[in-house]
């Protein structure tokens, strides 16, 4: 498993875009908030160190991780944000519930991004166990709230990118 040799949070800073004007709206799980929590600080640190203006965040808290398509919803309909970023955290227990919850998700989030047009970032933590979801919340594995942040101000920026005119019609 190539996530058990590295800190998959570390990034090349330089390839970044700088993310000044851009907007973001991020939805945080309340379950498993200890885990979830410490995502979304990485997250914020990260928009904030890249150029995002405090104000240009906002942030709504959802119960659990299979309203997080819900909450980015309800986001999109409030302002048009350049990205959405979805924070969650479902630990595989004795049942199949994960893999409904992640399934849903994924494809709840993946629905909105095309439809919207807006990106909606799969900030979701899928660990076997508590100590997992700790390695990758801050711990030796990184932070997957990082890894959101660089994905959405790379695919904000690419969307901003893509909507520029590149020529004028006519002479």
């Amino acid at each position: 498993m190539a996530s058990a040799q590295k800190n998959l949070s570390v990034y090349d800073e330089s390839n970044i875009p700088l993310a000044e004007g851009l907007t973001f709206g991020i939805v945080v799980s309340d379950w498993n908030a200890d885990i979830t929590h410490a995502m979304y600080e990485g997250c914020r640190q990260t928009l904030l160190k890249h150029g995002v203006n405090e104000d240009d965040l906002r942030t709504v808290q959802v119960p659990g991780s299979f309203e997080l398509p819900v909450g980015a919803k309800i986001l999109a309909g409030a302002k048009r944000f350049d990205a959405i970023i979805c924070l969650g955290c479902v630990i595989k227990g004795e049942t199949q519930h994960d893999e409904y919850i992640n399934h849903a998700v994924a494809a709840g989030l993946t629905n909105l991004s095309i439809v919207s047009g807006i990106p909606c970032i799969f900030g979701l933590l899928t660990p076997n166990n508590m100590e997992q979801a700790l390695d990758r919340a801050g711990g030796k594995h990184g932070n997957k709230g990082v890894e959101a942040a660089v994905t959405a101000i790379r695919m904000a920026a690419l969307r901003k990118e893509v909507a520029k005119p590149t020529s004028k019609i006519g002479y």
